[in-house]
């Protein structure tokens, strides 16, 4: 339980609630040097991530997940409001104000991270976020804002967020389409019924898991001096 806290740790640095890096842009700066900033960010993101996928725990992945998304969510509604207040278009001069072009990294950063969550955990988050049309609204949002900032074109950072439109529906899949990261596992969750099968198998397994360690820690018998 005490990695898995600090798992969630590390994915909520991940969602760049509030990026160092990206505070220390100076009035000078510009895309490109945005564009590195971001490729270390990116890097970060994946690490975190890689921890969560070798978490072999479907339970506890699907409650870090759950966590997780509420926040990344709250995060990108936050900046959508921001940045639409005040007027920034994706495809304007990258922003000089802090909060605007904080605003606005949180927005990419978290949008491209999503993708990352949504390709390796497909059936994890289609159980959230199928049934979310707010979420469907802020995520289709924050595409149409990355797709037109630059800082995804031409890059492997594009194709996570292609891929992760049409294993969504949000774009029509291509004949072609094959999300690489879908696991064996993964086909098995091919339906709700299956999903909530496997949580509650996953349980039910940690639960006698725990019986049994309290079992080899065997019956702590005491004795007064009276019954001696």
């Amino acid at each position: 339980m005490r990695g898995a806290c600090a798992l969630v740790l590390a994915l909520a640095a991940a969602l760049g609630c509030a990026d160092s890096d990206t505070h220390r842009l100076r009035h000078d700066s510009n895309l490109d040097i945005y564009k590195r900033l971001f490729e270390t960010k990116r890097k970060d993101q994946l690490n975190a991530l890689k921890n969560l996928v070798e978490l072999n725990d479907i339970n506890q992945q699907y409650k870090i997940i759950d966590i997780m998304l509420k926040g990344l969510f709250k995060v990108l509604e936050d900046s959508k409001q921001i940045l639409v207040a005040a007027n920034m278009q994706p495809d304007d001069p990258f922003p000089m104000d802090d909060k605007i072009k904080e605003a606005y990294s949180h927005v990419v950063e978290n949008t491209a991270f999503f993708g990352d969550v949504a390709l390796r955990f497909p059936r994890i988050v289609h159980h959230y976020y199928d049934r979310n049309t707010d979420w469907d609204g802020l995520l289709r949002w924050g595409l149409n804002f990355c797709n037109r900032t630059g800082v995804f074109t031409g890059g492997a950072h594009q194709h996570v967020l292609t891929l992760m439109s049409q294993e969504l529906g949000i774009t029509e899949k291509s004949p072609d389409f094959i999300n690489p990261y879908r696991t064996e596992r993964d086909d098995v969750l091919h339906t709700a019924e299956a999903f909530q099968k496997i949580l509650r198998e996953e349980e039910k397994r940690r639960r006698k898991e725990e019986k049994r360690k309290e079992i080899r820690k065997g019956p702590r018998i005491s004795r007064s001096r009276t019954e001696l």
